[in-house]
């Protein structure tokens, strides 16, 4: 299931800073991003930050989906450690398969 208001949405440049292993994007100033912890090939999120500033606009989401289609792309599974990346997990089947035992 996409994001209700997706269409609506301005696109949202996020970047995979491999460094903090986290994927990011500054959005009006504000730095917002969804951290993860690699154990074997299992990424393991720990956790989603999107400053109240610019919350509501969808930015956790296109963190998270970048971070899955990463995961995807590159054979890895996912464990939501984070409770924000259980919850899309539920909201998006599509991504279901590449849930990890954690």
């Amino acid at each position: 299931m996409a994001d209700s208001n997706a269409d609506n949405r301005p696109e949202i440049e996020v970047t995979h800073n491999t460094a903090e292993r986290r994927f990011e994007t500054e959005v009006d100033g504000h730095f917002a991003y969804a951290d993860y912890e690699m154990d074997g090939d299992v990424m393991h999120f720990t956790s989603t930050q999107v400053p109240e500033a610019i919350g509501g606009r969808g930015i956790a989401g296109r963190l998270v989906r970048t971070g899955m289609d990463y995961a995807r792309d590159r054979g890895h599974g996912v464990v939501p450690a984070c409770s924000y990346v259980a919850a899309w997990l539920e909201r998006h089947p599509e991504y279901e398969d590449l849930r990890a035992a954690g």
